[in-house]
């Protein structure tokens, strides 16, 4: 199929050559064209709009920062839905609130399109290693005719339900991940004010019914020495996760008390800096400190 991509950050630059290895035709647009030359060089074709690239594709896919950054992309007046097909679909894999998602969804049922949201469960590395997942909501039928594309990005993809589930369903996953890989530092950090050596603290727990399949490629970077100062994790990015885990169960009445403990935590490690700094690093970084232990 003729594919759009439009967001080439981290995960895009990882997405578009699983879809070209799958034996598609990619055109993708980014802000900046610099982090598209490696694509290009790749054989992805270049646009200078999004609306270029939905001219020019069967459909379309996005995954950039935020909810403000989806509505700009896909309803602004070079966005997706300028240049899409009627009929054709725009499947938004952002992490964003269902509500906005739901939103900018209506738009697309207004305009004779679809909009699928399709958030990624997945790390760079994950992705790398064809283990990403994909859930999806809204039109069945449109869904029915995305699997095939989407299977090029990772080997498990999955109907949620109606518009806005799937984006519901990553921002639980994501809730759920980031307090557990806190919980993690916390209890790392406990073990090595006692006495324990920290290596060894993180050997233990990943060898105990503890271990998970987050915390197997996350919790080595507490150790001393490995830290990955910049990954593909910064703070400031799940923190803009969490926030939007914590305003969505606001608004439905939902307590999440260990969410709201981990958030603060975030809050802590972010003001250590530096800036980008990866979360699960600045977080044990923090437990550090507040335990009396210097840098």
């Amino acid at each position: 199929m003729k594919v759009g991509f439009v967001g080439l950050g981290a995960m895009g630059t990882g997405i578009v050559p699983r879809l070209m290895a799958g034996g598609h035709e990619v055109m993708g647009w980014n802000r900046t064209r610099g982090k598209a030359e490696a694509l290009i060089a790749q054989g992805m074709r270049w646009a200078d709009t999004p609306c270029q690239v939905a001219r020019e594709s069967e459909i379309v896919f996005s995954i950039v920062t935020d909810a403000e950054a989806v509505k700009e992309v896909a309803l602004g007046p070079e966005g997706v839905i300028a240049g899409l097909a009627k009929g054709g679909i725009f499947a938004d894999m952002s992490t964003i609130s269902p509500i906005a998602s739901r939103a900018i969804a209506a738009e697309f049922t207004k305009a004779g399109m679809y909009m699928l949201d399709a958030p990624l469960s997945a790390s760079t590395k994950t992705l790398a290693e064809g283990k990403a997942s994909i859930m999806v909501g809204g039109d069945r039928e449109a869904y029915e005719r995305a699997r095939s594309v989407m299977l090029a990005i990772g080997p498990k993809v999955s109907y949620i339900g109606g518009s806005g589930l799937a984006a519901q369903m990553k921002i639980a996953m994501n809730l759920t991940l980031i307090t557990q890989v806190i919980s993690f530092c916390e209890g790392v950090a406990m073990a090595e004010r006692g006495g324990v050596d920290r290596a060894v603290a993180v050997d233990a727990m990943l060898k105990s019914v503890v271990a998970s399949p987050v915390l197997g490629y996350r919790g080595p970077c507490v150790v001393e020495g490995t830290e990955p100062r910049f990954a593909p994790a910064p703070v400031d990015f799940q923190q803009k996760d969490m926030v939007v885990a914590l305003e969505l169960a606001r608004k439905m009445g939902l307590p999440i008390p260990v969410a709201a403990a981990a958030n603060e935590m975030m809050n802590a490690g972010r003001g250590l800096g530096p800036e980008g700094c990866d979360f699960v690093v600045s977080v044990y970084e923090a437990y550090r400190r507040m335990g009396g232990k210097s840098k």
